[in-house]
Formats: structure tokens, C-alpha cells, sequence
């Protein structure tokens, strides 16, 4: 989808604009959202990061998915300057000025940070949110030093983008989600976050999320372990994919990701994916895992399968074990 085709969607008499979500745990599926409510998740981020009318704006992801969709109606919210690129992996390759405010998936900052000129474009951003998957361990870590605001942002197609932001740079950095001010935050029995959000979503939602809570003299805060659905139950021990995942993190270079198969004696087992060398993966969770959340499968790709919007594929992942 163009700009023009999504302005032509939004400019005409419907009170609703068609969206999907990105597929992470199975096929995209399509949605309709209100306008007044997608206004509203726009003006709530320009308001949080104080953006003005006037400032530069840049759209590099997808418009088919919710954060490209959003990043068209913050411009239109606040008078924004927007620059579109095509969407690729290397959005800062050829943008040369100097830009207020950028929303990345994670593949595109990680990629953007091994080329020097890209590196120093990606610094002069005045406020970057990063969304659409987990930032890990070593890329929050170069991020911390960075000039600009870097944030990390918590959301989904249901909430309209984001209803919650850790920073990743500068001070205040944490590992804790703050909700903006009009969502409140809790936990179901599953221990899985709940959501009220009444300016972006006309319902409570229970994500699949399984979270922990902290609450202090501000707020409450929130950080995510891993998805419910995700869980691998094997032999009665229950192993989140997405801890140990940043656990190997540090120490395999190669792609790779923690999925699950069906086992006649442990019921689930744990099987490793990787594009590298599987005995080389094999040894190095021997040494470095408990031996419960060792994987029991070992398999070689020659890519991990992703979606649209740059998250494991997981669903996909499972045929290959």
C-alpha cells in the first residue's frame, strides 16, 4: 500500500480504516479500526514526546500493518513533516536530513548500526521508538549511549500501536514498561497482562502476554517474560522460548530460536533452530543452560522463518521441528 492509496482510505466517509494484525503466532488476520480512536493513539504519542507541528516525521515500515498506519495519522494529527521510504532493512540509507521522530523494528536499528553513515543518522534522530518485536540485551546496550531519546514501545494492532514505552537511552533508562497516562495495567490469574485503554479500544483486553507488575510512587509498571502461547510444557517443567532465548543471546552468533514438537514421553520438547552449526549450538546450551531448559532438538535452517513485520514466525517454526 502507498501513502496516497492509505490517504484515500482515511479521507473518505467511513468511520473505520482496515488493518491486520502482523501474524506472529499464526496467519495475519484482517481488522477494522476507528478513525477518532487511531487520532487518539496519535495524539497521545506526539503529546508524550512532545512533538510539534513543523517536525520531521520519517515512515519506513509497511503500510499494509498497524505501526505504518500510525505513523501516517501522528502526521496528520500534529502538522508533521513526513518522509517515506520504501520499506527495507536499510531505511536510513539514503535519507540525508535531519529527522524529529522515527518508529524501527528492531532488524532495521540492528541493521542500521553496522554501517558508519547509518549509525550516525540513526543517532541524530530526535526521538526513536523501536516496536514490533523484543529488543534484546546487546542492542539495548548500544542504544544506552546514545545522544537522542531511544524508546522502547509496548502495543498491538488491538491498541491501535502502542500504550506503553521504556526508554532505552539516556536517563530514566529501565527495563519497565510505563503506560501512558489514560491506560491502566493488571495481571489475569495466568498471570498474563490486562489492559484498559478506553481512548484506543472499546473493550479490556487479556493479551497472552504472561508479565510482571511493579508499583511505585508513579505508576505501575509492567515487564513482559513471554507469551502464554509460547510456553513449552515438557515432562512437567514449563520453559518460556523467549527466556532462554536471551540467555544463548550472548553467546550464538547465528540466528536462531527456541521452538517446540510434540513427544510421546515429555509431552512437549524444547528443539533449537538454527541458520549456524547445530553441534556448536548443541554444545553451548549444554554449557551455558540448566538442564532442564536444554533443548532436546537440534535443527539447521537455512533461514528462520519471520513475519512481515520482522518477528519470529513461530507458528511457522513449529513445521520445521
Amino acid at each position: 500500500m502507498e501513502v496516497d492509496e492509505f490517504l484515500e482510505e482515511w479521507n473518505n466517509a467511513s468511520p473505520y480504516v482496515h488493518v491486520q494484525t502482523s501474524g506472529s503466532t499464526g496467519a495475519p488476520k484482517p481488522m477494522l479500526v476507528e478513525k477518532r480512536r487511531m487520532l487518539n493513539s496519535a495524539r497521545i504519542t506526539c503529546d508524550f514526546l512532545k512533538l510539534k507541528p513543523g517536525n520531521t516525521a520519517l515512515l519506513c515500515m509497511p503500510l499494509d500493518f498497524i505501526a505504518g498506519k500510525m505513523m501516517v495519522v501522528r502526521s496528520i494529527e500534529r502538522g508533521l513533516k513526513l518522509t517515506s521510504v520504501v520499506p527495507s532493512g536499510h531505511p536510513l540509507a539514503t535519507v540525508e536530513e535531519y529527522i524529529d521522530f522515527a518508529a524501527m523494528v528492531p532488524l532495521q536499528v540492528y541493521n542500521s548500526l553496522q554501517v558508519d553513515e547509518e549509525r550516525q543518522r540513526l543517532m541524530r534522530i530526535g526521538n526513536l521508538i523501536i516496536g514490533g518485536g523484543a529488543v534484546d540485551d546487546l542492542l539495548a546496550e548500544e542504544l544506552r549511549l546514545f545522544p537522542n531519546a531511544v524508546w522502547s514501545t509496548y502495543g498491538m494492532t488491538e491498541t491501535l500501536s502502542h500504550i506503553a514505552m521504556r526508554r532505552l537511552s539516556g536517563v530514566g533508562v529501565s527495563e519497565w514498561y510505563t503506560p501512558f497516562d489514560s491506560v491502566a495495567v493488571g495481571l489475569s490469574e495466568e498471570a498474563c497482562l490486562v489492559i484498559d485503554a478506553p481512548e484506543v479500544c472499546n473493550e479490556r483486553l487479556v493479551t497472552n502476554d504472561i508479565a510482571e507488575l511493579r508499583q511505585d510512587d508513579e505508576a505501575v509498571r509492567f515487564r513482559i517474560i513471554g507469551r502464554k502461547d509460547n510456553t513449552i510444557c515438557s515432562g512437567g517443567i514449563k520453559i518460556q522460548p523467549e527466556v532462554v532465548e536471551r540467555q544463548l543471546r550472548t553467546y550464538l552468533t547465528a540466528p536462531f530460536l527456541i521452538s517446540k514438537r510434540r513427544d510421546a514421553k515429555y509431552g512437549e520438547i524444547a528443539v533449537l533452530i538454527t541458520e549456524g552449526d547445530v553441534d556448536e549450538a548443541k554444545k553451548t546450551c549444554e554449557n551455558m543452560l540448566p538442564r532442564f531448559y536444554r533443548p532436546r532438538g537440534y535443527v539447521h535452517v537455512d533461514k528462520i522463518p519471520m513475519t512481515a513485520t520482522g518477528k519470529p514466525a513461530r507458528k511457522e517454526a513449529e513445521k520445521l521441528c
